[in-house]
């Protein structure tokens, strides 16, 4: 749970605007569990712009060709301190630090075949791989791990990170198409830190669950979509996604539906003018229901000091929080029509279910609690709103038409259009 400059800065975010939204974190969030702050993409780039990359940027590095703070962004970084000042200060606030890499090694590196720290005497040039190269950002090469120095590459970099004292780091490139050497000569080099570095793998387009175990054994968490935006024909295909990929989220590792585009997004973004998030109140409810339902880790798009205070709330809920946290078996257990059903199980005996209306218009549901595996009687409630609703017995057969068998209970639900619900029956935490 934290929050990523990509959305609202894209490539141009500034030491100042890092600190501004940790504070906002520290004294508004973090008492409900967000403690990550990530500095996305291209923060060695003092040619840095919106809307999109710079072809030949010349990327701030250093003598062994390791990418380094824009001293003109991030002044802490100045006379080679790295992210080290940055870090220490959120470190400061009681949150940890991340920061987003690229697989690979940078072209300007190779460019001037800078010596690979602990590579034996090898040069970037002997050790880069220029057939295997990203295809939207014009920065990196790939590496070539028949060599043994590509390793040593990767290992002196994570050991860079660790120095400053880098808690999470976003890797780029990894999972389309599927770079199965690259993530483990990753996972390799974090170990090899000595700090508990947590590993994020991105982005995934068409990523496939033949990839499970694989991820589980090198990463903390993998995106299972491309880039999501602020807009409901990016959060719809979601659904199939998170019902793929929910059974499995676990300690062992988190599918990642991608950040929370929510808030003041597209300050100085890759997409898009300055705007608050184009999504409708209950796409935002929906947004965040599902993304808590699956549990999906959490990451903040929006800038928070400058979000809308209503945005914020939705971060501050502990009911919705503590499905999130805590809840088990989480599955999609129906899906017909508009009318999409999750249940998982809480920790204390609680029953969860979210109901979502992927329509465009409301709709009005008659919730069979068997088919939701809430009891037959008790009390249930509304998490978003607090508002507890009823629970009423059915005996008439008529009532079938409804979708709620004779004998069973039903639990009455309006959605609004593309809006959902996210119930809890048992126990309050």
């Amino acid at each position: 749970m934290g929050w990523n400059s990509w959305d609202c800065y894209g490539t141009t975010v500034t030491e100042a605007e890092v600190l501004a939204n940790a504070e906002f974190m520290a004294e508004h969030l973090l008492p409900f569990g967000w403690d990550t702050v990530v500095v996305d993409i291209d923060w060695s780039d003092p040619t840095a712009r919106s809307h999109g990359y710079n072809a030949s940027a010349p990327l701030e590095l250093d003598e062994h060709g390791r990418l380094l703070p824009d001293p003109g962004r991030f002044p802490s970084a100045a006379d080679g301190a790295g992210f080290g000042p940055l870090a220490a200060r959120v470190h400061a606030l009681g949150l940890r630090f991340g920061i987003h890499t690229m697989r690979g090694i940078p072209r300007l590196a190779v460019e001037r075949d800078c010596p690979v720290l602990g590579g034996a005497g090898a040069t970037a040039g002997e050790v880069a791989d220029d057939t295997n190269v990203c295809e939207w950002n014009p920065d990196m090469l790939g590496l070539d791990h028949t060599h043994p120095a590509a390793q040593a590459y990767y290992d002196s970099t994570l050991a860079l990170y660790a120095g400053w004292g880098v808690d999470f780091i976003k890797a780029d490139d990894m999972l389309w198409p599927y770079q199965a050497a690259d993530i483990e000569a990753y996972a390799r080099a974090i170990e090899r830190s000595g700090r508990p570095v947590q590993l994020s793998l991105s982005p995934g387009r068409d990523l496939s669950l033949t990839r499970l175990e694989h991820l589980r054994d090198h990463a903390t968490m993998w995106r299972i979509c491309d880039d999501l935006w602020d807009t409901w024909d990016d959060i719809e295909p979601n659904f199939a996604r998170f019902a793929r990929w929910a059974p499995f989220a676990g300690e062992r590792g988190w599918p990642d539906g991608d950040m929370l585009p929510l808030g003041r997004v597209g300050l100085r973004a890759e997409r898009g003018e300055p705007r608050d998030d184009r999504l409708t109140p209950a796409e935002r409810i929906t947004l965040m229901t599902l993304w808590v339902i699956a549990r999906s880790p959490l990451m903040i798009g929006g800038d928070l000091p400058s979000s809308d205070p209503a945005t914020v709330a939705l971060f501050t809920n502990p009911d919705v929080l503590a499905v999130h946290a805590s809840s088990t078996g989480n599955r999609e257990v129906f899906r017909e029509g508009p009318l999409v059903l999750w249940a998982a199980a809480g920790p204390a005996g609680e029953r969860y279910v979210a109901a979502f209306n992927l329509g465009p218009d409301p709709l009005a549901v008659a919730l069979d609690v068997g088919n939701v595996g809430l009891p037959l009687d008790g009390d249930v409630r509304e998490l978003w709103t607090g508002a507890a609703l009823a629970t009423s017995r059915v005996r008439e057969q008529s009532d079938a038409a409804r979708g709620v068998a004779p004998g069973s209970a039903a639990v009455h639900v309006v959605l609004d259009a593309h809006g959902a619900a996210l119930l809890r029956s048992g126990p309050a935490r």
